[in-house]
């Protein structure tokens, strides 16, 4: 089992229970490593400083009792932010129309970087438009995925604020 997925498993009932989701749990650094933890609300509502703070004291304390890392590690609690990770297969859903990055681990026709607009997601099936044309990435071959800060998601984060 790996450690974040063990992490994740352990704090997700908690979070839940707050009110809010997981989008993904890191851990990075080799001297100084670093636990980061991405979350968003339920509600949809913009995450604020005080909700990673009730967050990170909640995770704190499980961690703290389960000690899943051996050692000392920083923890970070993080909004997604606007131009966020899209990191589940409903993101690509709910995010249809929004212009993103994505990396593949393997070529497909001849490239592994994307740049579009997504259309959204079918099956195991994420479609981006790119340079006119319509390009399917299967889900289990994205590496690292991201929407791209354009005036759309600006324009789009802020009526959400409201």
């Amino acid at each position: 089992m790996d450690l974040p997925g063990h992490i994740t498993r352990l704090i997700q009932p908690t979070v839940e229970s707050m009110g809010f989701d997981i989008l993904r749990v890191r851990i990075s650094g080799r001297q100084r490593r670093r636990l980061q933890v991405i979350a968003e609300r339920q509600d949809g509502k913009a995450i604020m400083v005080d909700d990673c703070a009730d967050i990170s004291r909640a995770i704190s304390a499980l961690l703290d009792v389960e000690e899943p890392i051996h050692g000392s590690y920083i923890l970070e609690v993080s909004s997604p932010g606007i131009d966020r990770p899209l990191v589940r297969r409903e993101d690509y859903q709910r995010f249809t129309g929004y212009e993103a990055r994505i990396e593949t681990s393997c070529s497909i026709g001849n490239r592994r970087k994307f740049k579009g607009r997504l259309l959204g997601i079918e099956g195991d099936t994420v479609r981006i438009g790119v340079d006119g044309r319509s390009v399917d990435l299967p889900y289990g071959d994205i590496l690292r995925a991201k929407l791209m800060l354009t005036d759309d998601l600006l324009a789009a984060a802020k009526e959400s604020q409201k």
